[in-house]
């Protein structure tokens, strides 16, 4: 009989080996019983950042690690953590105040792509800058401005990599006018074959940065494979659109140990 695990968050609620408790704000809003579920799992799936910092403290594993719960939705550790291991990236600069904000025109030319450093995804809080007043009008209403190289592609390539493994790959193609890729921005996903050098490269971000949960953002210019950036609470669209069944996907794993 499969094993069933324990998991905080419902991510995972379709599959049948994974019992699901909810996040309660408080540990003492669980009852007594789901405690010491908490205190005997060998693993705890799905924890939250909260909990996931504060397991590994205890020394309880979790799934996603708690590598990747500290650079989730947070481009400036994720692109810092991206220039540490070596890994290639898109040139990045992050600048802090007025002062700092000053000199992004010594560093970039336009256009450039400034972003929310933290908090967004799906496309949102991503802004193509092609003049001094975008700049102006991104800067003032920030404190921290996170810019980027910007490179002239219309696609990009989504890989989801899972306990180490390369479960998918797909391209996400931008809709025309739009210099986002996002399904949500009108991103079209092509499932034409995914170059091998896209998929290798995610697969060894992932591993550089710790990471077991994640959909790696890879884009090609001028011949060379960049990362754009990492999205740990990524879509299911791709699988939906290959008729894969991610929970499935997800079940297996756990039975077979690799999560």
């Amino acid at each position: 009989m499969p094993r069933q695990v324990l998991a905080l968050e419902a991510r995972l609620r379709r599959c049948p080996n994974v019992h699901c408790i909810g996040v309660r704000p408080n540990f003492t809003d669980y009852s007594q019983k789901e405690r010491q579920w908490i205190r005997d799992a060998g693993k705890i799936y799905y924890p939250t950042a909260f909990y996931a910092d504060l397991f590994d403290a205890v020394g309880k594993p979790t799934f996603p690690s708690y590598h990747t719960y500290k650079c989730v939705q947070d481009k400036i550790k994720q692109s810092a953590l991206f220039q540490i291991a070596g890994l290639p990236h898109p040139r990045t600069r992050v600048f802090y105040g007025n002062r700092q904000k000053s000199a992004i025109g010594d560093y970039f030319s336009f256009p450039c792509i400034a972003k929310e450093p933290r908090g967004s995804a799906m496309g949102r809080g991503v802004f193509l800058i092609e003049n001094k007043a975008d700049l102006d009008a991104y800067t003032q209403a920030r404190h921290v401005a996170y810019i980027q190289q910007y490179l002239p592609i219309d696609r990009d390539i989504r890989v989801v990599v899972i306990g180490g493994v390369v479960v998918h790959s797909y391209w996400r193609i931008a809709k025309k006018g739009e210099f986002r890729t996002n399904v949500a921005r009108g991103g079209r996903i092509s499932l034409d074959p995914v170059p091998e050098a896209a998929v290798d490269l995610a697969r060894r971000a992932a591993n550089a940065c710790g990471w077991d949960d994640v959909g790696m953002d890879i884009c090609c210019h001028d011949g060379q494979y960049s990362i754009l950036e990492a999205n740990m609470k990524y879509g299911r669209e791709g699988f939906r659109a290959a008729g894969i069944d991610y929970f499935k996907i997800m079940e297996r794993m756990i039975d077979n140990g690799q999560i």
